[in-house]
């Protein structure tokens, strides 16, 4: 990380650091006590979801890759994705930096600033958070956030056998967008100027958020979002409802033809059903009449044979289950 024209964290103390952070964050407030106290104080009508997601730097983004907009806006919509996935609208978040006392200050103010930006994008309120050091090198960023429930949540553990499995948004984005950004650091046969299509959705995902509630008014039996790679957030879902999916191969055509443009076969193909940080929502129902515009038909659910469990298949195979592991990562 480079040096500063502003100087580093360690020349500001958090009060000074914290006054010129704030401003960059204000947005629709929601709230009926924001940043400035010991905690924040949140308006609901209803039930409230929360969830919360870690970002690590060196495991979760780089710095030759990413800047700190593109960081803000991946740990924002890894969170949002998680409301949305629960059938909820998201509308405040609490985010806490855990930072090198040698990191930029320009790294810091950029990174709230594109914060800021995407929490107007998506009409959320930052309502607080934490400033903490960390040993040197390290950068960490933790996103919590809330979302209200229009209704009853939809879980993982409600498919059963004779619903339909459909998806909204595309697969393998993010999958092949690393896979490009990684041949070309590792002088690969990917290198040069990257294709934009490529990339951005990798370092700036993100999420057909409002689909969530939508599905879930449209009677959606079971949701989650697509953050660990197909094959591994489907087999999440079938052991929850203890059910087998059974995926149509032709469904994902339109992502494997466009994976393929930029990449061989067979990585293209593990980018669509292995490939982490999509964020597109993955829900079944109970037929497809039910399933919203926007959606497309993946598969069916159907009963556990005898004697066996839970699993996934591609057509008339198992799926192997893969994609992102953090204690795991190659698996």
């Amino acid at each position: 990380m480079s040096s500063s024209p502003r100087g580093v964290v360690a020349d500001l103390t958090e009060d000074e650091l914290l006054a010129e952070v704030l401003p960059l964050l204000a947005g629709p407030r929601r709230d009926r006590l924001g940043p400035g106290d010991d905690a924040a104080i949140l308006e609901s009508a209803g039930a409230i979801v929360a969830t919360t997601d870690t970002m690590v730097r060196g495991r979760d983004w780089r710095d030759d890759w990413s800047s700190p907009e593109d960081v803000a806006a991946k740990v924002l919509i890894a969170n949002l994705a998680d409301v949305a996935a629960m059938g909820a609208v998201p509308t405040s978040i609490l985010c806490t930096l855990v930072l090198d006392p040698q990191t930029p200050v320009d790294w810091v103010l950029r990174f709230a600033r594109g914060l800021g930006e995407q929490c107007r994008r998506y009409a959320v309120s930052v309502a607080g958070g934490d400033l903490s050091s960390a040993p040197a090198g390290v950068a960490m960023v933790t996103i919590a956030a809330f979302g209200e429930l229009p209704g009853d949540p939809v879980l993982r553990s409600g498919a059963r056998p004779g619903h339909v499995l459909a998806v909204t948004g595309p697969l393998g984005r993010s999958g092949v967008g690393l896979a490009l950004l990684e041949g070309a650091s590792a002088g690969g046969p990917v290198g040069g100027e990257l294709p934009a299509a490529g990339v951005a959705h990798h370092l700036r995902p993100s999420s057909p958020l409002g689909q969530g509630p939508i599905a879930a008014a449209a009677g959606a039996s079971a949701m989650l979002d697509v953050s660990d790679g197909l094959s591994r957030d489907a087999a999440r879902l079938a052991r929850a409802s203890g059910v087998v999916l059974r995926i149509d191969g032709s469904a994902l055509a339109p992502d494997l033809n466009w994976a393929e443009t930029y990449l061989p076969r067979d990585l293209a193909r593990a980018c669509v059903l292995n490939g982490g940080e999509e964020h597109s929502l993955l829900a079944t129902f109970p037929n497809a009449a039910s399933v919203p515009a926007y959606w497309r038909v993946l598969g069916r659910v159907e009963t556990v044979p005898d004697g066996a469990n839970p699993q996934v298949f591609l057509d008339e195979r198992p799926l192997a289950e893969a994609g992102w592991d953090h204690f795991h990562p190659a698996r």
